[in-house]
């Protein structure tokens, strides 16, 4: 088991990172600013050093935003996740937003090779006023082309008030069925949910327009508590997919920021 702790307060005008602990196979660049509408806010680029996911790994990432505080943690290219052999990978992620924070969590969908299997856990907790947006995404890939698929995939995302009391929980669980066409040929499958103060701007149904204009097939819908928008997003390739998560993250930073977000390199 390996777990990252990355803690980023505001002071200075800049949200800075104020606490590292990334352990092997993790890594992490500087926090960079791109943003001059925005110099506060930090975008960091979390990268893996070991080649993949394996059999049966466990990797944790606790991230914690603290008051006021800025942040995008994202990853520079996809993750492998390999043939699991039965053992599926567990990655738990935990991010806490305190009061008037802002957080996207918004790494490159992971790559599944036959074989495969991730337990994909989320669990945010949110402040009064904080904001924030959350993406995940697999691509079902076979290089031989056999045709089999990853074996399984489960996600669970989870948004929690500061005392424990759950606002959202949201289920996945799909199987590698999902590249033998039970999906209508879809290869790609991913969501985001984007919550906060700001949130009620965005329109479900111009998002997916959007969305569909770029040939992903998507579907949003309300939040419970007026917590803010989910979206379901399936494509039928990488590059697509790529487009329409980086689609959804600028309509949401845009709408919880304020301001249209500069480029990110990858």
């Amino acid at each position: 088991m390996a777990g990252a702790e990355l803690c980023f307060e505001s002071g200075g005008g800049r949200s800075v990172l104020t606490r590292q602990y990334v352990p092997y196979p993790f890594h992490i660049t500087r926090p960079f600013y791109l943003d001059r509408a925005r110099p506060d806010l930090a975008t960091l680029y979390l990268q893996s050093s070991s080649g993949g996911l394996y059999s049966g790994e466990r990797l944790m990432l606790d991230l914690r935003a603290g008051p006021g505080a800025a942040a995008q943690v994202t990853s520079q290219a996809s993750t492998v996740v390999h043939d699991c052999r039965g053992q599926p990978v567990l990655q738990s992620t935990s991010l806490c937003l305190e009061a008037g924070s802002f957080v996207a969590h918004t790494p490159e969908p992971a790559i599944l090779l036959p074989g495969a299997a991730l337990d994909s856990r989320l669990a945010v907790t949110l402040w009064p006023g904080a904001a924030g947006v959350v993406t995940d995404g697999v691509l079902a890939h076979d290089p031989t082309g056999a045709g089999r698929g990853f074996d399984s995939l489960m996600v669970e995302n989870r948004i929690q008030a500061p005392d424990g009391t759950l606002l959202l929980c949201d289920r996945q669980a799909v199987s590698g069925a999902l590249t033998r066409g039970a999906m209508g040929g879809y290869r790609c499958l991913g969501s985001a949910l984007i919550f906060g103060p700001g949130s009620a701007s965005l329109a479900g149904a111009e998002i997916e327009a959007r969305l569909d204009a770029l040939g992903c097939h998507a579907g949003a819908s309300l939040l419970p508590g007026s917590l803010g928008l989910g979206i379901r997003l399936l494509a039928p390739e990488g590059d697509c997919f790529r487009k329409g998560l980086s689609l959804i993250f600028d309509l949401a930073f845009e709408a919880l920021v304020g301001q249209i977000p500069a480029p990110r390199r990858k």
